[in-house]
């Protein structure tokens, strides 16, 4: 089964993906290493600041990615933001059969209310060590703009909500 993980920055994304690691114990993609990589060695000239260009650069990677993993019948978590919105439209009902698609976003209301407790859990898997550029204001734009893409694209997307920071066991289950 590939489980694939999509949504704004600061949504959850990998820590969704480290509980999948966790109860299934299968491994993950991070999109976001792969970009550094590329970017790292040289073999792109995008920065991290091109997110519809890296989407562009990074989608046919990850989605034979994807295809390889499916056809060697093996399990893998995918994640992160660089996942276009018609994403089905690479991929014939063989390969559909065994993908399962989850978008996170927040609310407006839930980043207002806890905006404090999305910086604070924003390293909880991977160290943001420059976390200047996430505001309020960007947060809520970015997560507008997943949510209507991929609801437009008839996707599922989960909203977080719920006590606290973060997810609980209740997204695992809508996978």
């Amino acid at each position: 089964m590939i489980f694939m993980i999509a949504g704004a920055s600061h949504t959850g994304k990998t820590v969704l993906a480290q509980m999948l690691l966790e109860e299934y114990k299968y491994p993950y993609l991070s999109i976001d290493h792969l970009k550094m990589g590329l970017i790292r060695s040289g073999n792109t000239d995008l920065t991290p600041e091109d997110d519809d260009k890296l989407t562009d650069y990074l989608w046919p990677i990850v989605r034979e990615i994807i295809k390889t993993a499916v056809e060697n019948d093996q399990n893998l978590i995918v994640e992160g933001c660089y996942i276009p919105f018609e994403w089905r439209k690479d991929f014939t009902e063989e390969y559909l059969s065994k993908i399962k698609f989850l978008c996170l976003v927040m609310r407006d209301d839930y980043i207002d209310e806890r905006f404090g407790d999305i910086l604070a859990h924003a390293s909880d898997i991977e160290n943001r060590k420059d976390d200047s550029g996430c505001t309020p204001e960007r947060l809520k734009a970015d997560n507008r703009y997943y949510e209507e893409g991929f609801r437009k694209a008839g996707e599922f997307v989960f909203v977080v909500t719920g006590e606290g920071y973060g997810l609980g066991r209740g997204v695992l289950d809508n996978f």
